[in-house]
């Protein structure tokens, strides 16, 4: 493998509940379901996606030693904050207003355990 060919292609979310996670992430989100794979009593694999994202996210049992909730601060880039928040908000996700910054337009949004999320539209200096 080349080192200028690495890419971050999963990222994990520690959650509680993986039932409640999945529902929250696929059906009231909107990511897209890619495996939802129990190995045994003690591993299941959940892989979701963003739509047009090149990273996914897995949640489930036995994937991580992080405490559920502690994953802060993940940012997605989208084309427009304000669509996102429309978004969300259509599908009953409490999310912060747009916060206006010069690099960039923010929503920030947390799942049912408190994993945070920040949605960031790019500014580009004029």
């Amino acid at each position: 493998m080349a080192i200028n060919d690495w890419r971050i292609e999963l990222v994990s979310v520690p959650v509680s509940d993986v039932d409640r996670a999945k529902a929250f992430y696929v059906d009231t989100v909107g990511f897209t379901l890619d495996h939802d794979h129990v190995v045994s009593d003690d591993l299941r694999f959940v892989q979701v996606t963003p739509q047009g994202s090149a990273c996914s996210f897995c949640f489930g049992t036995g994937l991580t030693e992080m405490p559920p909730g502690s994953q802060k601060g993940v940012q997605m880039v989208v084309p427009s904050a304000a669509d996102a928040h429309a978004h969300l908000r259509e599908r009953g996700v409490e999310c912060s207003e747009v916060d206006e910054q010069p690099w960039g337009r923010f929503v920030y949004f947390a799942d049912p355990d408190g994993n945070t999320w920040a949605l960031q539209e790019l500014v580009r200096p004029s």
